[in-house]
């Protein structure tokens, strides 16, 4: 069934914009004179590593923190000082479900609506979720899908113009994320603004319109998504590809140099996934498909002075474990 969203209230004006927003906790500093713009219309993934300030900064713009200084609007209101009118014309997905345990979930959704002027039919939204078959089934005996299915639907029964999605696709199987993909992509066609928080750089990447990177509180890149992957700003090209198996990368690198002369060395980034410094020229890479062949490694993807959005976000977010 194919889903559509009426959203409303479309202007000229941004759907979300924040300036300089500030947030400290005492004497720690979660949001450190963050701008950002959302127009409407679009999904704007706001990525980060765990203590960025993602989490302080959605909960300023559904109006439950104020910033300690700066302009927040959604939709033209302001969250902190008008957070009723913000809540009604927007919905909120949580990770922790929003629902009472002992609820049914036609129970749950019937409930939601009966809170809103112009809901949703809980019907159609149990059908286009997937969620006919629990229907009846209370709230902690779903699988932890299916509570994120069952949260996404109690976002959208307001009908919402702007949408904060948290970590939609947590728990998901296959079939379910390329649902929610499909549900989230149905919103944007139907002008409603998609704020979208994942650790999941694909999904960021397949849908986000625009992205933002936060880290320490402060936007530290933003674009998007292929504006922020083509550009290598290190200034130079490069190769990365990705293999079936491991490479022996030592035994590689004495092959190539037999080819080519001198190159650089392969960098594994990451398991099965590897960086090769340097001109991307026809030889090279003949000679580094021959060179994985006589290992028996099938190169399966290849890139030529490209870095994927997780690359992106190790280099400028740094590769160490945080507290």
């Amino acid at each position: 069934m194919t889903a559509t969203f009426d959203g409303s209230g479309r202007s000229d004006e941004p759907a979300l914009e924040l300036r300089d927003v500030v947030k400290n906790f005492g004497t720690t500093t979660a949001v450190n004179q963050l701008t950002l713009t959302a127009q409407r219309g679009q999904v704007l993934s706001l990525l980060g590593p765990n203590g960025a300030g993602k989490t302080t900064t959605i909960e300023m713009c559904e109006g439950f923190v104020r910033p300690t200084s700066g302009h927040i609007r959604v939709l033209g209101l302001d969250p902190a000082t008008q957070p009723d009118q913000v809540r009604r014309r927007i919905g909120i997905m949580l990770q922790g479900g929003g629902s009472y345990s002992g609820i049914r979930v036609g129970e749950m959704l019937q409930l939601a609506a009966a809170y809103n002027d112009n809901p949703h039919d809980p019907d159609w939204l149990i059908e286009v979720l997937g969620l006919e078959g629990v229907r009846r089934t209370t709230y902690r005996r779903l699988s932890g899908g299916q509570q994120q299915r069952l949260s996404l639907a109690l976002a959208l029964i307001g009908r919402p113009e702007l949408i904060f999605l948290d970590e939609p696709t947590a728990g998901m199987d296959a079939q379910s994320r390329l649902a929610v993909w499909e549900l989230i992509a149905a919103l944007r066609r139907d002008g409603v603004t998609v704020i979208l928080t994942t650790h999941l750089m694909d999904e960021a990447e397949a849908l986000a319109d625009h992205i933002v990177i936060i880290d320490r509180g402060a936007v530290v890149a933003e674009g998007s998504p292929a504006e922020l992957t083509s550009a290598d700003d290190r200034g130079t090209d490069r190769l990365t590809f990705q293999t079936d198996v491991p490479l022996d990368t030592p035994r590689a690198d004495a092959a190539l140099g037999r080819v080519c002369g001198e190159v650089p060395a392969i960098q594994a980034t990451r398991p099965l996934h590897y960086s090769l410094p340097g001109a991307a020229t026809p030889q090279l890479i003949a000679a580094l498909t021959s060179v994985a062949a006589e290992q028996g490694v099938l190169v399966r993807r290849l890139d030529v002075a490209h870095r994927n959005l997780e690359e992106v976000f190790l280099d400028l977010t740094g590769r160490s474990l945080r507290s």
